[in-house]
């Protein structure tokens, strides 16, 4: 036999004029109408520059392991009451006893919509989360210019973008005092 399904109750009477409503379930727990929530509106390549400075001698003549280092930055900007442009910039520089090998740089941006967040949380969702759904997107073509470019593709670790966000959040503290 099919059980049948508790309406959540509805406290209207004690609401506020002009809040969300809100349901309280079965287990007694709130339940918000307009739960928070995000959309991703866009997402393109902004920028992609490619360079391999000592081709075609650097991919006939492989010389040992270069040293490679990796930069990653995020911006974000609003667009409207809800939307955000978030920029996910990402650079490998490949060496070789003082000369690039190659180096790539790509700001990979998307546009999107972010509703029903509190303020005080919207910095973190807009800085962590964006760019952690945008970041797949950007090492894939990352890895894809480099071995287009005649090298083995770069696979990059995941990035923990909280980590980053609250690095920034110090560094933006110490400039303050």
């Amino acid at each position: 036999m099919a059980k049948k399904a508790k309406k959540a109750k509805t406290d209207e009477a004690s609401k506020p004029a002009g809040s969300q409503s809100s349901f309280t379930a079965e287990n007694g727990q709130d339940v918000q109408e307009n739960p928070p929530s995000m959309q991703i509106m866009a997402q393109y390549v902004k920028d992609l520059s490619f360079e391999n400075p000592l081709a075609p001698e650097s991919l006939m003549q492989p010389e040992a392991q270069p040293q490679v280092d990796i930069g990653v930055n995020v911006n974000a900007q609003k667009r409207e009451p809800d939307a955000f442009d978030v920029d996910l910039h990402l650079e490998a520089k490949a060496t070789h006893e003082g000369k690039t090998i190659f180096a790539v740089e790509l700001v990979y941006g998307g546009v999107f919509r972010v509703e029903n967040v509190p303020e005080e949380m919207l910095q973190a969702i807009i800085l962590i989360e964006c760019p952690r759904m945008l970041f797949p997107y950007a090492r894939a073509i990352l890895s894809e210019a480099i071995r287009d470019g005649g090298f083995p593709p770069l696979m990059l670790d995941p990035i923990d973008f909280a980590a980053l966000y609250q690095q920034r959040m110090m560094q933006e503290q110490q400039a303050q005092a």
